[in-house]
């Protein structure tokens, strides 16, 4: 606080102070220390508010120069009175060099001098505009910028310029662009959860129907290979019955009731009983696959080896004229069970050969191709069929659901491989290819070797 100076009256010559009694000069003296008193006071507070104007000068300076957004106020001729430090930094220009430039002179091109004068027409009837407008920056390149201008008043309520704070619209298309790829990944993300809860719903389900479904079927197997047997007996039997003098009642007999027509259709309902409830069998056996996770041995797996297995297998097997283009890479190890591999690799063969087999097809093949990206391996099984209906692509892992024809698919084998996949720490996908066919695509993590 500073030190008051000595009283004025102490000063005063002593002939001056003749006639002044005592009383008026103590009320002199008081009222004198009283104004004193004051003046003291309203010095320090003055000091506090020049204090505190500091302190709000400082951190309004320090919020305009962490903004990222640019900021631009002007008067109302469009003379720039306030700026920032993004705007400096774009323009390349200093703050002092921006101070009382027309704003016009940051423009690019005639089209953004064009939106600018519109927008501050409309900004002076209204909250605020938004225009898109084309700056010059420090290397000369045009920037787009999306400015908000809103009016600034006075203390008196007066318009007295126009503020405008916007970002380079190519940050905010960056900044889009990742939010649409993070949206794409999180529902992405979302459908794998939820498919994979579905499974595993479904895979507790179907073990306890597997299980109630096995005891009937293994009676059925069993009472007709007894009956098979019993069948070929009761042949032998009427055979030899047969080759009598029947008397003419038991001749009729016969006739009325078909036995020799009952004795040609026997073998035929057995073994069509058999081929029913071995396909049963293997529905159940399939449900089983699809619905525990089988614990087999696990090994490091060299995966060109397990492809050309699967060819061999399936080009012995149910499709030996089916063409395939295949070149053996790059020895590729994957660490997971090469049953369950060659599983995959023949399911996904099997299914490309059955669908470019299709109806009016013409010279139906299968292109695979292998690929190592970083610490994966992908293979890529593309074959020249029909492709597979924009309804059915999401439907396609599902258990059950097939596109075959009655008789020609369980609708499991995708399903299990798809499990099987996962227990390896791969995914598989499909989709049409754009010259036509489907590709599935089967990726697995490499393991060092």
């Amino acid at each position: 606080m500073p030190v008051p100076p000595p009283s004025p009256l102490l000063h005063l010559p002593l002939g001056d102070l003749e006639g002044v009694d005592e009383a008026t000069w103590l009320d002199v003296i008081q009222k004198m220390d009283e104004v004193y008193s004051k003046l003291v006071s309203d010095e320090v507070e003055l000091e506090e508010k020049n204090a505190q104007l500091e302190q709000s000068q400082q951190f309004i300076f320090s919020l305009l120069s962490a903004m990222s957004d640019v900021l631009i106020a002007c008067n109302q001729d469009g003379l720039i009175e306030e700026t920032n430090a993004a705007l400096c930094e774009l323009v390349g220009r200093s703050e002092q060099a921006l101070l009382g430039t027309p704003v016009i002179d940051l423009l690019a091109d005639e089209q953004s001098l064009q939106r600018w004068q519109l927008a501050m027409y409309h900004s002076a009837s209204r909250a605020g505009t938004v225009v898109e407008i084309n700056l010059r920056d420090a290397g000369g390149q045009v920037v787009a910028v999306d400015l908000n201008c809103t009016p600034r008043h006075n203390s008196t309520g007066r318009q007295v310029g126009r503020v405008l704070v916007g970002r380079p619209l190519g940050e905010l298309k960056r900044a889009y662009h990742q939010l649409r790829e993070a949206h794409e990944a999180l529902k992405l993300a979302q459908q794998q959860l939820l498919h994979s809860e579905k499974m595993a719903s479904l895979g507790r389900l179907v073990a306890g129907v597997a299980h109630e479904l096995n005891n009937p079927i293994s009676f059925v197997l069993g009472n007709v290979h007894v009956l098979q047997r019993y069948a070929g007996r009761m042949n032998r039997y009427l055979d030899a019955v047969h080759q009598l003098e029947l008397p003419p009642h038991v001749q009729a007999l016969r006739d009325e009731l078909r036995i020799d027509h009952l004795l040609e259709d026997l073998p035929s309902l057995t073994e069509g009983t058999l081929e029913g409830a071995q396909r049963t069998t293997d529905i159940v056996n399939g449900l089983k696959r699809f619905s525990t996770a089988v614990h087999e041995e696990v090994t490091q797996v060299e995966i060109n080896s397990v492809v050309e297995r699967a060819i061999l297998w399936v080009k012995k097997g149910t499709a030996p004229r089916f063409e395939i283009h295949w070149v053996h890479g790059r020895d590729c190890y994957v660490s997971g069970n090469a049953g369950q591999l060659l599983q995959v690799m023949m399911n996904l063969i099997q299914n490309a050969s059955d669908a470019a087999h299709t109806e009016g097809a013409k010279e139906p093949h299968l292109d695979i191709t292998l690929e190592r990206q970083g610490t994966q391996v992908i293979l890529r099984f593309a074959d020249n069929g029909p492709g597979i209906a924009q309804a059915h692509l999401s439907r396609i892992f599902d258990p059950f659901f097939t596109t075959k024809s009655v008789g020609k698919g369980t609708g499991l084998g995708l399903s299990i491989s798809y499990g099987i996949v996962e227990q390896h720490g791969g995914q598989l996908s499909v989709e049409n290819l754009p010259q036509g066919g489907a590709q599935f695509t089967l990726t697995l993590p490499l393991v060092a070797t």
